[in-house]
């Protein structure tokens, strides 16, 4: 009944005026960061602000950068499945370039894939969850594709797990963008497996056959160079050249960088998050002083009270406090039954037009059904229910 209720909401607004809903970017008319990219951006991670970008819409190769929704697609099933054992098969590491040192007839748990593709880069880890969990890497793929479509990866397209260049029935290459590789990174980063391994400098794999224990070394050289680094992974072909997606977090504000075809990608990325550290800082919705009463339909008790909670922190660019706008959204009225705790309203905060955050507006009264009361004649006569 509540939910229905949202739909009519009106908004009481509680701060600035609402500002259309178009993306905030700080980047400067002249650019504050020269970056050898062929393309290249910088994103918070929290509400996907664009604080720099060079070329990020372009269409190009991302190399082993691709591993990030393999891994994540793979660390996914793995929580569902149970973190099954596979078997490795000669199909599943008949693959060139980097590997985790598959063979055929090992068994591994599948988390373990995910784990040789972030920190080894194996080509043989993607093949083997790929065909595993999809029967063939072409099925793998569709899979791939499907969930770019649902994260807005407009301009991606995969062709292979792995990242190698390859080229679909239907003519179309491997490449992504670096906006799309930074919305695939905010996905990713929100799975906490995901993050443990990508931000992990080396990482234990325990083989169930034969019975061995193997410790990988990340190939991201940030983990240990930049400090606050927490991933992601890296790439390269010769068609791609050096790609790069990293993230890093410091006093609560985490940011992501992608670059692709970058010859010096670790200045690059050194660069880019040193520039966005200093654009940033943290700001906390608060929506504690939220409070009133709102009328309700089919009760004794007219009117029940009502509370705000917080809505944690973000990341703003410094000094943009006072261009915070917040919006409260209420019904205009409620039914009962209604219990302490229910939602009943929403908050949303708001910095020209992004959304930075929300949290939920509650009850903080009970209001029963009204019981009905007994018409005259049927107390009168005796036929009353």
């Amino acid at each position: 009944m509540l939910k229905r209720l949202f739909k009519r909401w009106i908004a009481l607004c509680l701060g600035a005026v609402l500002f259309g809903a178009s993306a905030f970017q700080i980047q400067a008319a002249t650019s504050p960061v020269e970056v050898s990219a062929q393309s290249a951006i910088l994103m918070t991670a929290d509400t996907g602000m664009v604080l720099f970008e060079k070329d990020s819409r372009e269409r190009l190769p991302m190399a082993s950068t691709t591993k990030i929704m393999t891994a994540l697609l793979t660390l996914e099933e793995a929580e569902r499945l149970e973190d099954p054992v596979v078997e490795i098969t000669e199909e599943m590491v008949a693959v060139e370039g980097s590997s985790m040192g598959l063979m055929a007839g090992d068994k591994i748990p599948l988390s373990g894939l995910a784990a040789g593709m972030l920190l080894a880069s194996g080509n043989d880890a993607a093949n083997a969850a790929a065909i595993y969990l999809a029967g063939s890497l072409e099925e793998f793929v569709e899979k791939m594709n499907q969930r770019a479509v649902e994260l807005g990866m407009k301009n991606t397209h995969f062709v292979t797990p792995s990242g190698l260049d390859g080229e679909s029935s239907d003519g179309l290459g491997h490449y992504s963008t670096a906006y799309d590789m930074a919305l695939l990174a905010r996905e990713a980063l929100k799975n906490e497996a995901f993050r443990e391994l990508c931000s992990s400098s080396s990482y234990r794999v325990e083989f169930a056959d034969p019975v061995k224990g193997v410790t990988y070394t990340n190939h991201n050289k940030l983990l240990t160079q930049y400090e606050g680094c927490i991933g992601v992974k890296t790439g390269y072909t010769k068609q791609a050249g050096r790609c790069l997606v990293s993230a890093a977090e410091r006093d609560g504000t985490v940011l992501i960088a992608v670059t692709l075809n970058a010859p010096d990608d670790w200045n690059d990325h050194t660069l880019l998050l040193d520039y966005g550290f200093s654009q940033m800082e943290s700001y906390s919705l608060m929506g504690g002083d939220v409070q009133g009463r709102v009328p309700v339909v089919g009760s004794e008790q007219q009117t029940v009270s009502f509370y705000g909670q917080n809505g944690g922190t973000v990341s703003i660019p410094a000094g943009a406090e006072g261009e915070v706008s917040r919006q409260v959204y209420l019904a205009p009225f409620l039914y009962a039954p209604i219990k302490i705790g229910d939602t009943v309203g929403e908050i949303r905060w708001y910095l020209n037009g992004t959304l930075l955050g929300s949290a939920p507006v509650l009850a903080g009264e009970n209001a029963s059904v009204q019981e009905e009361k007994e018409g005259f004649w049927a107390g009168l006569l005796g036929t009353g229910s």
